[in-house]
């Protein structure tokens, strides 16, 4: 017997995971660990809040990247067009951030932390880009 051909799954009669959320509050604990940080600058900043926004902003992410290899079915080669499209973008957007905190002579702990956080920034954006594309797109 062959199997019976399946409709597409339309967009808007799927539920799907709180990505785009989840993904907001990192975008939040981000900017308020660089904000927090920057308010020092030049001088040094107490490391612990920084560092708790960190994990926060991490820990939010895995979450958010575990949801989204969970989901079926999900146009994943939409998603990684616009991802890879979109981190291309954001790379060099982060990559001249980083120019302007080593040209500010940002040393030491808080240049390493405030790169990290950098670098969510970096991967966060292209995932809440791509996402918000491939869930409207309809799979089979």
């Amino acid at each position: 017997m062959a199997a019976a051909p399946t409709a597409p799954v339309r967009p808007f009669e799927r539920k799907m995971p709180p990505v785009t959320e989840i993904g907001a509050a990192s975008m939040i604990a981000i900017a308020a660990g660089v904000i927090y940080m920057a308010s020092y600058l030049p001088k040094k900043a107490p490391l612990g809040i920084a560092i708790a926004l960190l994990a926060v902003a991490a820990s939010l992410q895995v979450v958010n990247w575990v949801l989204l290899s969970r989901i079926r079915p999900f146009a994943r080669d939409r998603f990684l067009q616009v991802a890879r499209w979109t981190l291309l973008a954001y790379a060099v957007i982060a990559g001249m951030i980083e120019f302007a905190f080593v040209y500010d002579h940002t040393r030491g702990v808080q240049l390493v932390l405030l790169t990290l956080m950098l670098a969510l920034f970096m991967l966060n954006v292209p995932v809440l880009v791509a996402f918000t594309v491939a869930r409207f797109q309809a799979v089979d």
